[in-house]
């Protein structure tokens, strides 16, 4: 009799429903999805075209060249050097991320001829005018946030997207916290909203023009525009990328801060 009830027993264990994941588990999974989405693209180059709009309209634009390291174990790897226009030639910022250890990044302003290592706690303030914080130009690596999953809806195109907060984990942010839209089918980033220190609704970044790179490791998705408002401000940025490159052959060498001042 007793043989008879363990085949019994186990069928029950099995048909048992597993305990529901928590809102905090769940968020953490999606968050980790995206991540993996985007891993294998080794390096990337691209354009960039960064235009600053007041809030009365008018208009600056600054042209930018990008490279960026993937890195194991660690966060990207990221350099930024201004062309255009004369008065910002030759800025140079350099990111290295990592996840709740501070980034390191340091900017080179020709007009001063000298490197500025950005410190923890200046890394909520403005990148070169624009509506994008130090801290918002490194990668967004998984561990730096806490995690709370919020709702699923529709977010346009016919997309559905998965709405989660997360709040900062490492120290100084500018940002209480963050609710962020990403689509249900490639993880691809639709929307994020900023909350200031007290709570209230600082900035929205949005993407969109998404194309697909499809690489040996993988496919890769890049949108053209990001446009970043200010709804205190009223100010924006946008950003234009182009001329997308992957697998380039760049390595750690190629992010020197030693050389930010010759870069050309």
């Amino acid at each position: 009799m007793a043989r008879r009830l363990v085949p019994i027993l186990i069928l029950l264990v099995l048909s048992m429903p597993l305990a529901a994941e928590t809102p905090a588990e769940k968020g953490l999974r999606v968050a980790k999805a995206a991540d993996r989405r985007d891993s294998g693209w080794k390096d990337q180059t691209a354009d960039l075209i960064m235009i600053l709009r007041n809030r009365r309209g008018n208009e600056s634009r600054r042209r930018i060249r990008t490279k960026t390291l993937e890195m194991q174990n660690d966060g990207d790897k990221s350099l930024s050097l201004f062309d255009e226009p004369a008065d910002v030639k030759g800025t140079a910022m350099l990111t290295f991320s990592h996840g709740l250890r501070p980034d390191d990044q340091w900017l080179y302003l020709p007009a001063l001829k000298r490197v500025k290592r950005i410190t923890s706690r200046n890394k909520s303030g403005p990148f070169v005018g624009s509506e994008f914080a130090f801290e918002d130009l490194g990668s967004q690596e998984v561990e730096k946030y806490r995690y709370q999953y919020l709702r699923e809806e529709a977010c346009g195109k016919g997309w559905r997207c998965h709405v989660v907060e997360r709040i900062p984990a490492y120290k100084y942010s500018g940002y209480s916290r963050q609710v962020g839209w990403v689509d249900t089918k490639e993880y691809r980033r639709v929307k994020l909203e900023f909350y200031d220190r007290k709570g209230a609704h600082l900035k929205t970044l949005k993407w969109k023009g998404y194309k697909s790179y499809r690489l040996s490791t993988g496919n890769y998705w890049r949108a053209d525009e990001m446009f970043m408002q200010n709804h205190q401000t009223g100010k924006s940025t946008t950003l234009k990328w182009s001329n997308y490159r992957f697998d380039t052959g760049l390595s750690s060498g190629d992010f020197n801060k030693n050389a930010l001042a010759r870069l050309r």
